[in-house]
């Protein structure tokens, strides 16, 4: 596992609509690929390549289960990079400016 990653696709990944919803699933604990797939509409194999740049730097772990693929999220590292992200930052900005308008 490499400490070194692009902070920006980090933050792309987990702000993708469907890679979000997987993310939200794994903060209650570990889940199935089987399962994660169904809650989002997609295949077991897309679950695993939406998750395979997290999985790359240990935002993700994977482990194996009488053949079953198991996720897991590193919950500390993920907070870190989004606290730590200055698109985060702006997203948040640019979200309360258009609050702003909307009322």
């Amino acid at each position: 596992m490499d400490d070194t990653f692009d902070r920006e696709k980090v933050v792309d990944c987990m702000f993708d609509p469907i890679t979000s919803s997987i993310l939200a699933e794994l903060e209650d604990g570990e889940k199935e690929c089987s399962f994660l797939a169904e809650k989002s509409s997609i295949s077991e194999s897309e679950v695993s390549e939406r998750l395979s740049y997290l999985l790359d730097h240990g935002f993700i772990f994977k482990n194996s289960n009488n053949g079953k693929s198991i996720f897991s999220a590193n919950t500390e590292k993920l907070t870190q990079i989004v606290e730590n992200s200055d698109t985060f930052n702006a997203t948040i900005e640019g979200l309360e400016k258009m609050d702003s308008y909307l009322n």
